[in-house]
């Protein structure tokens, strides 16, 4: 029996590729998150620096990094749980912008007239800040978690419906002149033609809109709410001290990382539902 050793350089050289291109899309990341901490290090080094190093602050929460589902009782709860009491808010008020986004992009982007007439109420709404929704929302709701999730739902909302009606707007006319050629349906239509035809449109403003509820929920937790990450950073700036600082700067990077998650989520179902959809 006889072995094809000219397979093996060939085999050696796809591996060392493979790895060479891994290497290319780990290594610089990792290369510039430890240069940036360095930076960070050296610019907090001094004592009185009011803002601790990476090295002080890991020292500082410690016990919040190795143990962030600890419960006390109330609002004293670690990170994780706080996360997730957000994640709670978040979950509902964008499901409910989801739905409302992309029905009501489809009637606009599917109608001339109504399209016409919306545009400028909507190019108004949608750049009102997050929280100066709230007060009204406290008003109506009476209670900090429904005005919270509103909150959420109307900033989260537009970036949908705008993205949505663009998506329905650039529907090929064949693909119309087609559906009405083989008299499809309202729901046939909607199946085969309106929803292949939008989805990347679509989970293009369901990435936007869940960014920016997760920006709106914090801003919301910071000024009324029991428990979440936005009470966390703003009670650990009430506590004062340099322990307060790291645990807010502890908040700060694991929200980052929630939104990175969330947003990398988001665009793999899309890529899931439309492979063409860059996730």
């Amino acid at each position: 029996m006889t072995t094809n050793t000219s397979l093996r350089p060939q085999a050696s050289s796809q591996w060392s590729a493979q790895i060479s291109k891994q290497a290319g899309h780990i290594l610089p990341p990792i290369v510039f998150t430890l240069a940036l901490l360095a930076l960070w290090q050296l610019l907090c080094m001094s004592p009185t620096s009011l803002i601790p190093g990476p090295i002080r602050m890991v020292s500082d929460t410690w016990n919040y990094i190795i143990d962030p589902f600890f419960d006390n009782g109330g609002t004293d709860k670690g990170l994780g749980w706080q996360i997730l009491i957000s994640l709670q808010r978040v979950a509902l008020g964008y499901s409910i912008a989801a739905v409302v986004g992309i029905v009501v992009g489809a009637i606009i982007g599917s109608n001339v007239l109504i399209r016409r007439g919306s545009d400028p109420v909507i190019q108004v709404l949608r750049t009102v800040p997050p929280l100066a929704w709230l007060p009204i929302a406290l008003g109506v709701f009476q209670n900090s978690d429904p005005a919270a999730i509103f909150v959420i739902f109307i900033t989260a909302v537009w970036p949908i419906v705008i993205n949505t009606a663009m998506g329905v707007q650039q529907i090929p006319q064949d693909y119309k002149n087609v559906a009405k050629v083989l008299r499809l349906s309202p729901q046939e239509y909607i199946l085969s033609v309106l929803i292949p035809a939008t989805v990347p449109y679509v989970f293009t403003g369901l990435r936007i809109g869940v960014g920016l509820a997760w920006l709106a929920i914090v801003a919301a937790e910071m000024l009324k709410a029991n428990g979440g990450i936005g009470f966390f950073i703003w009670d650990a700036y009430n506590s004062s001290g340099s322990d307060g600082n790291s645990q807010i700067i502890l908040a700060i990077i694991y929200m980052g990382l929630v939104g990175l998650v969330l947003d990398k989520l988001v665009g793999w179902v899309g890529h899931l539902i439309s492979p063409g959809e860059q996730s």
